[in-house]
């Protein structure tokens, strides 16, 4: 069973007490308007997959390709949107609005997101290099980090060879984070931990690979029309006749 991911978005980091009293650090991260708007089938594509989007734009703001797609599939335009493979019984059905209860507090998650761009740094920075002595002969190069080619042979500097250069800003996946709690009404879930990134950014979460999950919804947690509360509140507060 492989079940789909959602889509989100980081709001901060706050932190939450359990039935302890003890303070567990959280990250919140908000599902918005995280819907599915098309699946892959087998058949068609040649594997199964939901596809997700959320925070709703127009057609102008977004690229002409996914312009077009969302007009064809019939649905709303939307700024973000992912694929995540499932299995075969857990393909949402297009159009269904995805809930913060899709997942359950205490089991683990993975998230992938664009973590901060911290800009060009030194290799001390940027690779914790410990840097060259503050005497002994080290004239105005204290931090930097010495010599990088070889000998005669290769006579060059190897691929891979860690120096200074852009750090940050790029694709980051932390693995094994624990769901502290979900606020359905605010559609939040609360993480454990940091997650990499700046406020704001998209934040992709689903189940952890790494780690048995038991008693999760199968595919997803639906919310109930509320024409249906409505329909049970008004039963239930019709007076039984005598």
């Amino acid at each position: 069973m492989k079940r789909s991911g959602l889509i989100t978005t980081k709001i901060g980091m706050t932190r939450l007490y359990d039935d302890g009293g003890v303070a567990h650090p959280v990250t919140v991260l908000s599902v918005g308007d995280c819907t599915v708007i098309g699946n892959r089938t087998m058949e068609k594509n040649g594997y199964v997959a939901n596809v997700l989007g959320m925070r709703e734009a127009k057609a102008k703001h977004i690229a002409k390709p996914q312009a077009v797609a969302a007009e064809k599939a019939g649905v709303k335009p939307y700024r973000k949107v992912v694929e995540f493979r499932v299995s075969d019984d857990c393909v949402i059905p297009t159009g269904t609005a995805l809930m913060a209860s899709h997942f359950v507090a205490g089991q683990f998650v993975d998230v992938q997101a664009t973590s901060k761009g911290k800009g060009f740094q030194g290799a001390m920075k940027r690779h914790n290099f410990g840097g060259k002595e503050a005497t002994h002969g080290v004239l105005k190069a204290h931090r930097s980090i010495g010599g990088t080619g070889m000998r005669e042979w290769p006579g060059r500097v190897l691929k891979g060879k860690k120096m200074a250069g852009q750090m940050g800003n790029e694709t980051v996946t932390v693995q094994n984070l624990k769901v502290f709690g979900i606020d359905d009404a605010e559609n939040l879930i609360f993480v454990e931990g940091a997650v990499p990134g700046a406020n704001g950014t998209f934040v992709l979460v689903s189940d952890a690979i790494k780690k048995e999950q038991k008693d999760l919804p199968i595919p997803t947690n639906v919310k109930v029309a509320d024409s249906d509360n409505q329909t049970a509140a008004e039963t239930e507060t019709e007076p039984v006749a005598e």
